[in-house]
């Protein structure tokens, strides 16, 4: 058996809460589960990571629960067929985050890089090397706040994590960002 392959039978543990706090209902818990492999799959051919592909279905599941909340029955009657709407609302997230890293890494496109043109499959794994050559050169908190914003988190949010204002957290992101182009001989509109 191949090490990367997994059991396709094995459904996938979902948190009973996502990362913002709110609960799922055990209905919609059990909907994520069973679509959870398929869903994290699909999310990590689209080249985004398994973890963040894990909470943006609990956020999901915890929007789809909070949708079906008012209903008093939480049931699957609401919804004729609660893993497909429950999947749709993953993939609409996981087509917000892709949007959001392409806009990143188009704002850290340099044109001397390349044509700029996103059709061209050499230039998109040129991209990719550059943003990982920059993120190596980053200290550790200017890399999690890279993936926090990827993730969806707000510069308030960013900010409130490490007990600094939300400017201030653009501030230092901007400055690490502008430091690391320095040192690379890019000119310093990053």
């Amino acid at each position: 058996m191949d090490g990367g392959a997994r059991p396709p039978n094995r459904s996938l543990r979902v948190s009973p809460v996502d990362r913002l706090g709110r609960r799922i209902s055990p209905v919609v818990l059990d909907a994520a589960e069973g679509i959870g492999r398929r869903a994290i799959e699909h999310a990590e051919r689209l080249l985004i990571d398994p973890a963040v592909a894990a909470g943006l279905l609990e956020e999901a599941a915890a929007t789809v629960s909070r949708a079906l909340a008012p209903k008093k029955n939480c049931t699957q009657a609401n919804i004729r067929d609660l893993p497909s709407y429950l999947f749709r609302a993953f993939i609409r997230r996981v087509d917000k985050i892709k949007k959001r890293q392409l806009a990143l890494v188009g704002d850290l496109a340099v044109p001397t890089f390349g044509s700029g043109n996103s059709t061209d499959p050499q230039a998109s794994v040129e991209m990719k090397i550059l943003v990982d050559e920059l993120l190596a050169r980053c200290d550790a908190k200017t890399r999690e706040m890279f993936y926090r914003r990827i993730e969806g988190f707000s510069w308030k949010e960013i900010g409130r994590s490490y007990g600094i204002s939300n400017d201030a957290a653009k501030v230092r992101f901007s400055e690490a960002l502008r430091r690391i182009g320095e040192k690379l001989g890019l000119k310093s509109d990053l």
